[in-house]
């Protein structure tokens, strides 16, 4: 099912399983699968399995396993994947208000694209989208499945400071600045949902994996539940 994948070195205490060459939902699905069997079928000395758009990040003990041991008992696992298919995906709805002061972007996008601006959000919230990775910053959210028709170059020059929530496009893709960060991304809205708190176990609120459907939402909603998260409500 899944040919044969690449072993990398990655210092001396995590192997990367490279599954592909390009982004795609096929090759981040196997990835996600490997990532789960692990997660069922830990081996002594196994770490945090990390998944990327097309490898995995597997992290070991050298200490009770060298490369190659590591590398055979994943090959291990691998095998058995066919018999430990992924649960059903959650599906998780984040409200966002698109354009404005929230979006300074969106009137690019829309023309860049050819479209309204009533047209892009009602494109960008129609899709449902998977998480394929995590990174850059802590909960940073990286999305596949955006609309060709939204697809948008980022900016030439970052931001010095993109807000916490900001939800972004950049290239074929979107995703979401889950801290106050510098950034690139052209931004079409933002969401008050808290997408990383240390202090939450998990701290992300989403995971890799995960659907996605943008909600679209008022200004007027988000300072009300802007204002909920910071009360605890």
């Amino acid at each position: 099912m899944y040919g044969e994948p690449r072993f990398l070195l990655a210092g001396d205490a995590a192997l990367v399983v490279e599954f592909g060459d390009e982004i795609s939902p096929e090759v981040n699905h196997r990835v996600h699968v490997l990532a789960h069997a692990l997660e069922q079928n830990p081996f002594p000395g196994l770490g945090e399995a990390v998944p990327t758009y097309r490898s995995l990040l597997v992290h070991y003990d050298p200490l009770c396993l060298s490369f190659e041991e590591a590398k055979t008992f994943v090959l291990d696992v691998l095998g058995k994947c066919e018999e430990i298919p992924l649960p059903e995906p959650r599906l998780v709805e984040i409200p966002t208000v698109y354009g404005g002061e929230f979006g300074p972007d969106t009137e690019f996008v829309a023309e860049h694209n050819g479209l309204s601006v009533e047209e892009v959000v009602r494109l960008h919230s129609g899709a449902t989208y998977t998480v394929y990775m995590l990174g850059f910053t802590p909960g940073f959210t990286y999305l596949g499945g955006l609309p060709e028709a939204l697809a948008t170059p980022r900016l030439p020059t970052p931001r010095k400071l993109v807000p916490a929530g900001s939800v972004g496009i950049a290239g074929s893709q979107t995703g979401m600045y889950a801290i106050t960060t510098p950034g690139g991304w052209r931004l079409i809205g933002r969401t008050p949902a808290t997408l990383f708190d240390p202090a939450r176990i998990p701290p992300t609120l989403l995971r890799p994996g995960d659907r996605v459907r943008f909600v679209p939402i008022s200004a007027e909603e988000f300072h009300t539940l802007m204002e909920g998260a910071k009360s605890g409500a």
